[in-house]
């Protein structure tokens, strides 16, 4: 008989009078006998957040749009759908190298060694860099650091790579490589998800080879990256290179990502068309008018994390609040939690409580969880299954523990 069938929360030798079994008796039970005095403890949710910014000649606008609306965005991080969140931001660039070619056959390759995955220095109120690459959600000045941070210029290539940046930034050598040294080393926490940001008008053009294989021509009417995209790496290989990411102790980092790109406006869309102005015909995405490429990629890419979009908005919008706020719900809404003290899972009773104020209780037993033991100092996880997915909007989830009393 399941547990949690005969009742919630009373004692074991209450349930072995209904006739329930006992798992204390079970051979190598972990189970206690009496009830401990302190409760099982949800420990808070570590995120790290890493912004991609498109610093390209066009990008003025669509970067001080997302600095107008991060108020929005860090309070609905704070409140974090019933679990306390741990949080810090960094931010790199699209820019990692640009192969032009001329009409003439020649070729420049321009590289970003200060940028190429790094991440980017905070700047203080007179707009000078410091020594800082993150911000900690503890901060006092985290806002006004962040609407800095977020602003970094259009100076930067016109070939963007954002799917090769983050490669760069989040593997070795860069990511384990001390800050003093140039690297993103302390950055990536044990035990905290990993959520990716990218913000851009244009196509992806992510390559590992070097020189990229792509060249942009001096033809504004044809995408190179979107015409030459057989000849860039796959999607797919850069989607299983970030899955396949661990922490310090060898743990599977949780990877969340999110776009603000090049797709429709009214459908999310990736679809190529062209657009004149004056003499000149641009590439656009057929349903947003201020973007430089279709979107095909970005959009791949967003799907590949999650199928119904969810997580993919367009750079066309007026405004990103909305955007943003569905963004933070994203980075606060974890399937999964740490939990210490919890001798059994048997007996682990979860309780989320639901935006309504309806209480879901879920076990095991049930098949409603799926629970990870400890490893090490590494805690042990709860990952939700089923009807207990946590939801946008939860406002509470609480662990119990049937047990002897």
């Amino acid at each position: 008989m399941k547990l949690h069938t005969c009742a919630h929360l009373m004692s074991l030798s209450a349930l072995l009078a209904l006739g329930c079994h006992s798992p204390v008796d079970d051979e190598g039970s972990t189970v206690p006998e009496a009830c401990q005095a302190t409760p099982p403890v949800v420990a808070p949710q570590k995120t790290d957040i890493l912004f991609v910014i498109d610093n390209s000649g066009s990008m003025r606008e669509e970067q001080l749009g997302i600095a107008t609306e991060l108020p929005a965005f860090l309070t609905a991080l704070k409140a974090g759908s019933g679990v306390i969140q741990d949080f810090r931001v960094g931010v790199i660039t699209t820019s990692v190298y640009q192969r032009q070619r001329f009409p003439d056959g020649g070729e420049v390759l321009r590289s970003f060694p200060d940028q190429e995955g790094k991440l980017q220095p905070v700047r203080d109120e007179s707009n000078q860099p410091t020594a800082e690459r993150f911000i900690e959600s503890s901060d006092p000045q985290l806002l006004p650091k962040f609407q800095r941070l977020v602003d970094q210029g259009t100076s930067g290539s016109g070939q963007e790579a954002p799917f090769e940046a983050v490669r760069l930034a989040v593997a070795s050598p860069l990511a384990t490589q001390p800050l003093a040294e140039g690297g993103n080393g302390g950055f990536l926490r044990d035990d905290a998800r990993l959520l990716v940001v990218v913000v851009s008008d244009e196509e992806d053009c992510s390559s590992e080879q070097r020189p990229p294989p792509v060249a942009l021509g001096q033809d504004t009417s044809v995408d190179s990256c979107t015409a030459q995209g057989d000849q860039l790496t796959p999607v797919s290989e850069y989607y299983q290179a970030f899955q396949s990411l661990r922490d310090g102790r060898g743990a599977s980092r949780e990877v969340l990502w999110a776009t603000i790109g090049p797709v429709a406006l009214t459908d999310k869309r990736a679809e190529l068309t062209t657009e004149t102005v004056g003499s000149t015909t641009y590439v656009r995405n057929v349903d947003c008018p201020t973007s430089y490429g279709p979107g095909y990629r970005q959009s791949a890419m967003a799907q590949a994390f999650d199928v119904t979009k969810a997580n993919l908005d367009s750079i066309c919008k007026p405004s990103y609040q909305q955007t943003l706020l569905d963004i933070a719900e994203l980075a606060t809404v974890a399937q999964s939690v740490a939990v210490v003290n919890l001798p059994d899972p048997r007996l682990a009773v979860v309780n989320v409580t639901r935006s309504d104020g309806s209480v879901q209780t879920c076990t095991a037993a049930n098949g409603d969880f799926r629970y990870e033991p400890p490893s090490g100092d590494r805690p042990a996880r709860i990952f939700f299954l089923g009807t207990c997915l946590r939801r946008v909007g939860d406002t509470k989830v609480e662990v119990k523990v049937l047990c002897a009393g």
